[in-house]
């Protein structure tokens, strides 16, 4: 694994569950991850997300509240389609994973492999702490990231192997 895997939660702390990216990125800053694994809350800082992953990321979990039509608190892993786009379409203060992923194909920049982490908001207006469904969500959250950065790593290095020819003595 060359560039490592970022883990970077996404959201508003002051619109409710939005701030759930944020929450288990907080928890999981304080687990022991495997090496070139680095967790960081970018909150809505988008433009400055985009622009960390031009440093070269091979792997990247984003972890958002992401409206899906379920009951609050739902998880789910989704893997986006990046479109190219010539004009990076966020400015310094937009937060959204696709319009990350739109700026990072934007700026030049790719990452190999990109999940996002989502959790069912029951409430997006403005207001401090999560609700009590998403605030349930949060640790199943942190395992779900675990596993998913885990297998990323494993992935990666298995894309580094080099099998050895037939007929080779060891």
């Amino acid at each position: 694994m060359s560039g490592g895997v970022l883990v970077a939660g996404i959201g508003n702390i002051f619109q409710t569950d939005d701030a759930f990216g944020v929450e288990v990125a907080a928890r999981l800053s304080t687990r022991t991850l495997p090496p070139g694994v680095r967790v960081e809350d970018f909150g809505i800082r988008g433009l400055h997300l985009a622009y960390e992953l031009l440093n070269g990321y091979d792997g990247l979990v984003l972890i958002d509240a992401v409206p899906m039509g379920e009951p609050a608190g739902t998880l789910a892993i989704i893997q986006p389609e990046v479109e190219r786009t010539d004009t990076p379409a966020i400015d310094a203060h937009t937060m959204s994973p696709d319009a990350v992923l739109a700026s990072l194909a934007g700026l030049g920049g790719s990452v190999e492999k990109i999940f996002i982490v989502g959790c069912q908001p029951a409430d997006l207006q403005e207001g401090m702490g999560l609700t009590p469904a998403v605030a349930a969500a949060v640790d199943a959250a942190v395992d779900l990231c675990l596993e998913l950065v885990a297998d990323l790593v494993a992935d990666l290095v298995a894309d580094l192997v080099v099998p050895i020819g037939k007929g080779t003595r060891s």
